[in-house]
């Protein structure tokens, strides 16, 4: 059997596991929640980056993303962050959805699932 890590793992939730060259991430949010969608936009990206990064991965390598919006009217707003960040011809599969979040102050939740490269 392939090898399972876990990566910042607490009592709820780890933030990223690793297995049979796949990382799943769990849903980022954003830190700082006065900013506006495309500040929150922006740091979860930064967030996805970085995890990514420690799994010997990047936004290249992603299989699929799924995107919670608590207002669906900002997917323009939001697309423009995700436009600039992700590279040309590596768009991944993506849904969006508009949902409640945990904390009422996140305007965004970005799960992603990717290859290791």
């Amino acid at each position: 059997m392939a090898e399972l890590q876990r990566f910042h793992v607490g009592a709820r939730l780890s933030e990223m596991a690793v297995h049979n060259g796949t990382v799943y991430l769990a849903g980022q949010v954003p830190d700082d929640t006065t900013q506006d969608i495309r500040g929150q936009t922006a740091q979860v990206l930064a967030m996805i980056d970085r995890l990514l990064a420690e799994a010997g991965s990047d936004k290249t390598c992603i299989l699929m993303t799924q995107i919670f919006l608590t207002d669906i009217s900002e997917i323009g707003a939001m697309n423009e962050v995700w436009d600039a960040w992700v590279p040309a011809g590596h768009t991944p599969p993506r849904a969006t959805v508009q949902a409640p979040l945990a904390n009422p102050g996140y305007k965004i939740e970005v799960v992603v699932t990717a290859a290791q490269r």
